[in-house]
Protein backbone atom coordinates (compact mmCIF):
# COMPACT_ATOMS: atom_id res chain seq x y z
CA UNK A 1 0.00 0.00 0.00
CA UNK A 2 1.43 3.38 -1.00
CA UNK A 3 0.13 6.24 1.08
CA UNK A 4 1.43 9.81 0.90
CA UNK A 5 2.43 11.38 4.17
CA UNK A 6 0.56 14.54 3.20
CA UNK A 7 -2.72 12.69 2.83
CA UNK A 8 -2.16 10.85 6.09
CA UNK A 9 -1.53 14.09 7.95
CA UNK A 10 -4.61 15.84 6.56
CA UNK A 11 -6.69 12.70 7.05
CA UNK A 12 -5.54 12.40 10.66
CA UNK A 13 -6.73 15.98 11.28
CA UNK A 14 -10.10 15.24 9.65
CA UNK A 15 -10.46 11.98 11.52
CA UNK A 16 -9.61 13.56 14.87
CA UNK A 17 -12.19 16.26 14.24
CA UNK A 18 -14.89 13.71 13.46
CA UNK A 19 -13.96 11.22 16.16
CA UNK A 20 -13.31 13.66 18.99
CA UNK A 21 -11.41 12.29 21.96
CA UNK A 22 -11.29 8.60 21.05
CA UNK A 23 -8.02 7.33 22.46
CA UNK A 24 -6.01 4.26 23.36
CA UNK A 25 -2.89 3.37 25.32
CA UNK A 26 0.38 4.64 23.89
CA UNK A 27 1.59 1.04 24.29
CA UNK A 28 -0.25 0.24 21.07
CA UNK A 29 1.80 2.87 19.26
CA UNK A 30 5.00 1.52 20.83
CA UNK A 31 4.08 -1.99 19.69
CA UNK A 32 3.69 -0.78 16.10
CA UNK A 33 7.06 1.00 16.28
CA UNK A 34 8.67 -2.16 17.70
CA UNK A 35 7.28 -4.29 14.86
CA UNK A 36 8.45 -1.76 12.27
CA UNK A 37 11.90 -1.63 13.87
CA UNK A 38 12.13 -5.42 13.70
CA UNK A 39 11.31 -5.11 9.99
CA UNK A 40 14.27 -2.77 9.48
CA UNK A 41 12.58 0.63 9.79
CA UNK A 42 14.65 3.06 11.91
CA UNK A 43 12.55 4.36 14.78
CA UNK A 44 13.52 7.91 13.91
CA UNK A 45 11.97 7.53 10.44
CA UNK A 46 8.59 6.48 11.81
CA UNK A 47 8.76 9.15 14.50
CA UNK A 48 9.53 11.79 11.87
CA UNK A 49 6.64 10.63 9.67
CA UNK A 50 4.04 10.53 12.46
CA UNK A 51 5.29 12.66 15.32
CA UNK A 52 4.93 9.74 17.75
CA UNK A 53 7.72 9.18 20.26
CA UNK A 54 7.60 5.56 21.53
CA UNK A 55 9.32 6.66 24.73
CA UNK A 56 5.99 8.15 25.84
CA UNK A 57 4.69 4.59 26.32
CA UNK A 58 6.90 4.34 29.42
CA UNK A 59 4.15 6.33 31.13
CA UNK A 60 1.37 3.77 31.81
CA UNK A 61 -1.27 6.51 31.50
CA UNK A 62 -0.05 7.92 28.17
CA UNK A 63 -2.69 7.88 25.43
CA UNK A 64 -2.73 8.44 21.67
CA UNK A 65 -5.59 9.23 19.31
CA UNK A 66 -7.32 6.76 17.02
CA UNK A 67 -6.19 8.85 14.06
CA UNK A 68 -2.53 8.62 15.15
CA UNK A 69 -2.82 4.85 15.59
CA UNK A 70 -4.10 4.54 12.02
CA UNK A 71 -1.31 6.78 10.75
CA UNK A 72 1.29 4.64 12.55
CA UNK A 73 -0.07 1.44 10.99
CA UNK A 74 -0.10 2.87 7.48
CA UNK A 75 3.30 4.56 7.69
CA UNK A 76 4.90 1.46 9.25
CA UNK A 77 3.56 -0.70 6.40
CA UNK A 78 4.72 1.84 3.84
CA UNK A 79 8.22 2.35 5.27
CA UNK A 80 8.80 -1.38 5.75
CA UNK A 81 7.41 -2.11 2.26
CA UNK A 82 5.34 -4.86 3.88
CA UNK A 83 1.83 -5.23 2.52
CA UNK A 84 1.08 -7.73 5.31
CA UNK A 85 2.48 -5.65 8.15
CA UNK A 86 -0.47 -6.20 10.48
CA UNK A 87 -0.19 -9.98 10.22
CA UNK A 88 3.55 -9.92 10.86
CA UNK A 89 3.14 -7.54 13.81
CA UNK A 90 0.78 -10.09 15.36
CA UNK A 91 3.36 -12.84 14.91
CA UNK A 92 5.84 -10.68 16.81
CA UNK A 93 3.59 -10.48 19.90
CA UNK A 94 5.44 -11.23 23.13
CA UNK A 95 4.26 -11.40 26.77
CA UNK A 96 3.93 -8.07 28.52
CA UNK A 97 3.49 -5.84 25.46
CA UNK A 98 0.05 -4.75 26.68
CA UNK A 99 0.76 -4.77 30.40
CA UNK A 100 -2.21 -5.90 32.57
CA UNK A 101 -4.39 -6.87 29.59
CA UNK A 102 -1.66 -9.16 28.34
CA UNK A 103 -1.01 -10.80 31.70
CA UNK A 104 -4.67 -11.30 32.59
CA UNK A 105 -5.09 -12.98 29.19
CA UNK A 106 -2.03 -15.20 29.41
CA UNK A 107 -2.80 -16.42 32.95
CA UNK A 108 -6.32 -17.63 32.06
CA UNK A 109 -6.92 -21.38 32.60
CA UNK A 110 -8.02 -22.09 29.00
CA UNK A 111 -7.84 -20.47 25.59
CA UNK A 112 -11.57 -19.79 25.81
CA UNK A 113 -11.17 -18.04 29.16
CA UNK A 114 -8.33 -16.00 27.67
CA UNK A 115 -10.63 -14.93 24.85
CA UNK A 116 -13.32 -13.90 27.31
CA UNK A 117 -10.80 -11.85 29.27
CA UNK A 118 -9.68 -10.05 26.11
CA UNK A 119 -13.31 -9.15 25.43
CA UNK A 120 -13.87 -7.93 28.99
CA UNK A 121 -10.64 -6.06 29.67
CA UNK A 122 -9.70 -4.72 26.25
CA UNK A 123 -10.95 -1.28 27.27
CA UNK A 124 -7.87 -0.99 29.49
CA UNK A 125 -5.94 -0.45 26.24
CA UNK A 126 -8.49 0.90 23.76
CA UNK A 127 -11.48 3.21 24.25
CA UNK A 128 -13.75 1.88 21.51
CA UNK A 129 -12.54 -1.56 20.35
CA UNK A 130 -15.23 -4.15 21.10
CA UNK A 131 -15.04 -7.95 20.93
CA UNK A 132 -18.25 -9.98 20.74
CA UNK A 133 -18.13 -13.76 21.33
CA UNK A 134 -20.97 -15.68 19.69
CA UNK A 135 -21.36 -19.41 20.26
CA UNK A 136 -23.01 -21.77 17.78
CA UNK A 137 -23.25 -25.54 17.95
CA UNK A 138 -19.89 -26.29 16.33
CA UNK A 139 -18.14 -22.93 16.07
CA UNK A 140 -17.23 -19.92 18.22
CA UNK A 141 -17.37 -16.66 16.30
CA UNK A 142 -15.50 -13.56 17.49
CA UNK A 143 -16.56 -10.25 15.96
CA UNK A 144 -14.44 -7.16 16.35
CA UNK A 145 -15.46 -3.55 15.70
CA UNK A 146 -15.02 0.00 16.89
CA UNK A 147 -18.08 1.21 18.78
CA UNK A 148 -17.96 4.74 17.33
CA UNK A 149 -15.75 4.49 14.24
CA UNK A 150 -16.93 3.80 10.74
CA UNK A 151 -14.05 1.78 9.28
CA UNK A 152 -11.00 0.18 10.87
CA UNK A 153 -7.56 0.52 9.29
CA UNK A 154 -6.71 -2.64 7.31
CA UNK A 155 -3.47 -3.40 9.16
CA UNK A 156 -5.12 -2.83 12.53
CA UNK A 157 -7.97 -5.20 11.65
CA UNK A 158 -5.62 -7.91 10.40
CA UNK A 159 -3.35 -7.54 13.43
CA UNK A 160 -6.28 -7.86 15.82
CA UNK A 161 -7.70 -11.12 14.46
CA UNK A 162 -4.28 -12.62 13.79
CA UNK A 163 -3.24 -11.79 17.38
CA UNK A 164 -6.07 -13.98 18.69
CA UNK A 165 -4.65 -16.92 16.73
CA UNK A 166 -1.03 -16.18 17.64
CA UNK A 167 -1.57 -15.66 21.38
CA UNK A 168 -3.91 -18.65 21.55
CA UNK A 169 -1.15 -20.81 20.13
CA UNK A 170 1.48 -19.31 22.39
CA UNK A 171 -0.38 -19.92 25.64
CA UNK A 172 -1.58 -23.46 24.83
CA UNK A 173 1.58 -24.60 23.09
CA UNK A 174 -0.44 -25.89 20.13
CA UNK A 175 -1.22 -24.14 16.83
CA UNK A 176 -4.59 -22.40 16.75
CA UNK A 177 -6.09 -22.12 13.30
CA UNK A 178 -9.21 -20.28 12.22
CA UNK A 179 -12.08 -22.05 10.52
CA UNK A 180 -13.06 -18.87 8.70
CA UNK A 181 -12.07 -15.20 8.73
CA UNK A 182 -13.89 -12.16 7.37
CA UNK A 183 -12.61 -8.63 6.82
CA UNK A 184 -14.49 -5.50 5.83
CA UNK A 185 -11.64 -4.12 3.73
CA UNK A 186 -10.87 -4.98 0.11
CA UNK A 187 -8.75 -7.99 -0.79
CA UNK A 188 -4.97 -7.38 -0.94
CA UNK A 189 -2.74 -8.35 -3.84
CA UNK A 190 -1.85 -11.66 -2.22
CA UNK A 191 -3.49 -13.77 0.49
CA UNK A 192 -0.62 -16.20 0.93
CA UNK A 193 0.44 -14.73 4.29
CA UNK A 194 -3.16 -14.65 5.48
CA UNK A 195 -3.47 -18.37 4.82
CA UNK A 196 -0.16 -19.08 6.58
CA UNK A 197 -0.82 -17.00 9.69
CA UNK A 198 -4.57 -17.51 10.08
CA UNK A 199 -4.87 -21.01 8.65
CA UNK A 200 -7.46 -20.00 6.02
CA UNK A 201 -7.87 -17.51 3.18
CA UNK A 202 -10.20 -14.77 4.51
CA UNK A 203 -13.28 -13.44 2.79
CA UNK A 204 -12.92 -9.74 2.05
CA UNK A 205 -15.53 -7.04 1.61
CA UNK A 206 -17.60 -8.55 4.41
CA UNK A 207 -19.97 -6.64 6.69
CA UNK A 208 -17.92 -7.39 9.81
CA UNK A 209 -14.37 -8.21 10.89
CA UNK A 210 -14.76 -11.67 12.40
CA UNK A 211 -13.03 -14.99 13.00
CA UNK A 212 -14.56 -18.45 13.50
CA UNK A 213 -12.70 -20.75 15.88
CA UNK A 214 -13.03 -24.39 16.92
CA UNK A 215 -14.64 -24.67 20.38
CA UNK A 216 -12.60 -27.80 21.09
CA UNK A 217 -9.38 -25.90 20.42
CA UNK A 218 -10.53 -23.08 22.68
CA UNK A 219 -11.15 -25.59 25.46
CA UNK A 220 -7.44 -26.46 25.56
CA UNK A 221 -5.85 -25.78 28.95
CA UNK A 222 -3.03 -23.30 29.37
CA UNK A 223 -0.17 -25.48 30.73
CA UNK A 224 1.63 -22.66 32.54
CA UNK A 225 -1.52 -21.20 34.12
CA UNK A 226 -1.15 -20.48 37.84
CA UNK A 227 -4.65 -20.32 39.46
CA UNK A 228 -3.57 -18.10 42.36
CA UNK A 229 -1.62 -15.69 40.15
CA UNK A 230 -4.54 -15.63 37.71
CA UNK A 231 -6.95 -14.56 40.46
CA UNK A 232 -4.61 -11.82 41.68
CA UNK A 233 -4.13 -10.34 38.19
CA UNK A 234 -7.84 -10.62 37.44
CA UNK A 235 -8.69 -8.69 40.62
CA UNK A 236 -6.19 -6.02 39.59
CA UNK A 237 -7.70 -5.84 36.09
CA UNK A 238 -11.19 -5.47 37.58
CA UNK A 239 -10.00 -2.62 39.77
CA UNK A 240 -8.45 -0.81 36.81
CA UNK A 241 -11.59 -1.35 34.73
CA UNK A 242 -13.79 0.03 37.50
CA UNK A 243 -11.59 3.13 37.72
CA UNK A 244 -12.12 4.03 34.06
CA UNK A 245 -14.62 6.81 33.36
CA UNK A 246 -18.07 5.71 32.28
CA UNK A 247 -18.38 5.99 28.51
CA UNK A 248 -21.36 7.83 27.14
CA UNK A 249 -22.03 7.99 23.42
CA UNK A 250 -23.38 11.15 21.87
CA UNK A 251 -26.28 10.98 19.45
CA UNK A 252 -23.87 12.07 16.70
CA UNK A 253 -21.69 9.04 17.42
CA UNK A 254 -24.71 6.73 17.42
CA UNK A 255 -25.95 8.15 14.12
CA UNK A 256 -22.49 7.79 12.55
CA UNK A 257 -22.29 4.16 13.65
CA UNK A 258 -25.67 3.32 12.11
CA UNK A 259 -24.91 5.29 8.95
CA UNK A 260 -21.53 3.62 8.43
CA UNK A 261 -23.20 0.20 8.32
CA UNK A 262 -26.15 1.45 6.26
CA UNK A 263 -24.43 3.37 3.47
CA UNK A 264 -23.56 0.36 1.33
CA UNK A 265 -27.06 -1.06 1.76
CA UNK A 266 -28.81 2.12 0.66
CA UNK A 267 -30.57 2.54 4.03
CA UNK A 268 -29.01 5.86 4.97
CA UNK A 269 -32.12 8.04 5.17
CA UNK A 270 -33.29 9.92 8.25
CA UNK A 271 -36.27 7.57 8.53
CA UNK A 272 -34.08 4.45 8.34
CA UNK A 273 -31.65 5.69 10.97
CA UNK A 274 -34.40 6.86 13.31
CA UNK A 275 -36.04 3.45 13.09
CA UNK A 276 -32.78 1.67 13.97
CA UNK A 277 -32.26 3.99 16.93
CA UNK A 278 -35.85 3.36 18.07
CA UNK A 279 -36.94 6.99 17.98
CA UNK A 280 -39.09 9.19 15.79
CA UNK A 281 -37.61 11.32 13.03
CA UNK A 282 -38.61 14.45 14.93
CA UNK A 283 -36.92 13.21 18.12
CA UNK A 284 -33.74 12.33 16.23
CA UNK A 285 -33.62 15.75 14.60
CA UNK A 286 -34.16 17.45 17.95
CA UNK A 287 -31.42 15.41 19.63
CA UNK A 288 -28.99 16.29 16.84
CA UNK A 289 -29.90 19.98 17.12
CA UNK A 290 -29.01 19.80 20.83
CA UNK A 291 -25.51 18.79 19.74
CA UNK A 292 -25.38 21.58 17.12
CA UNK A 293 -25.68 19.17 14.20
CA UNK A 294 -28.17 18.07 11.57
CA UNK A 295 -28.68 14.70 9.97
CA UNK A 296 -27.44 16.02 6.63
CA UNK A 297 -24.22 17.45 8.09
CA UNK A 298 -23.43 14.22 9.97
CA UNK A 299 -24.01 12.19 6.80
CA UNK A 300 -21.94 14.60 4.71
CA UNK A 301 -18.98 14.56 7.13
CA UNK A 302 -19.08 10.78 7.37
CA UNK A 303 -19.04 10.43 3.57
CA UNK A 304 -16.11 12.84 3.41
CA UNK A 305 -13.99 10.99 5.98
CA UNK A 306 -14.84 7.58 4.51
CA UNK A 307 -14.00 8.68 0.98
CA UNK A 308 -10.54 9.88 2.06
CA UNK A 309 -9.86 6.51 3.66
CA UNK A 310 -11.13 4.46 0.73
CA UNK A 311 -9.23 6.54 -1.82
CA UNK A 312 -6.01 5.90 0.12
CA UNK A 313 -6.51 2.21 -0.78
CA UNK A 314 -5.69 2.22 -4.47
CA UNK A 315 -7.15 -1.24 -5.07
CA UNK A 316 -10.64 0.18 -4.61
CA UNK A 317 -11.89 1.69 -7.86
CA UNK A 318 -13.19 5.26 -7.66
CA UNK A 319 -16.59 4.09 -8.87
CA UNK A 320 -16.61 1.58 -6.00
CA UNK A 321 -15.71 4.33 -3.53
CA UNK A 322 -18.77 6.25 -4.72
CA UNK A 323 -20.93 3.21 -3.97
CA UNK A 324 -19.31 2.55 -0.59
CA UNK A 325 -20.07 6.07 0.65
CA UNK A 326 -23.68 5.88 -0.49
CA UNK A 327 -23.82 7.46 -3.94
CA UNK A 328 -25.70 5.58 -6.66
CA UNK A 329 -24.01 7.62 -9.40
CA UNK A 330 -20.24 8.36 -9.61
CA UNK A 331 -21.03 11.85 -10.96
CA UNK A 332 -22.78 12.80 -7.71
CA UNK A 333 -19.79 11.55 -5.72
CA UNK A 334 -17.38 13.56 -7.90
CA UNK A 335 -19.38 16.75 -7.31
CA UNK A 336 -19.46 16.16 -3.56
CA UNK A 337 -15.75 15.37 -3.41
CA UNK A 338 -14.92 18.55 -5.33
CA UNK A 339 -16.97 20.48 -2.77
CA UNK A 340 -15.18 18.82 0.15
CA UNK A 341 -11.60 19.05 -1.09
CA UNK A 342 -11.44 21.38 -4.07
CA UNK A 343 -10.11 18.54 -6.24
CA UNK A 344 -11.43 15.41 -7.92
CA UNK A 345 -10.88 11.86 -6.58
CA UNK A 346 -8.59 11.16 -9.55
CA UNK A 347 -6.47 14.25 -8.84
CA UNK A 348 -6.13 13.29 -5.20
CA UNK A 349 -5.00 9.76 -6.05
CA UNK A 350 -2.49 11.13 -8.54
CA UNK A 351 -0.96 13.34 -5.84
CA UNK A 352 -0.50 10.48 -3.38
CA UNK A 353 0.74 7.88 -5.89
Amino acid sequence: MTVGAGLLTSHAIEYDRCMGAVQMSARIGAMIVHAASAAGVPRSNLQRATGFDPATAADPDARISLALEEQLWNEAAHLSNDDDFGLHAAEAMRPGMFDVLDYVTRTAPTARAALERIARYNRLEHDVAVFSIIDARDVTRVEHAFSVADVQCRHSAEFTLAALVVVGGQITGLPLRARAVEFRHAAPRSTREHARVLGVVPRFGARMNAIDLDPAALARPVPAADPMLSKIIERHAEALLAALPVQTRTIIERVRTVLAAALRDGAASLADVAEQLHMSERSLQRRLEEENATFDTVLDELRHSLSLRYLAERRIAISEVAYLVGYSEPSAFHRAFKRWTGSTPTELRRRIA
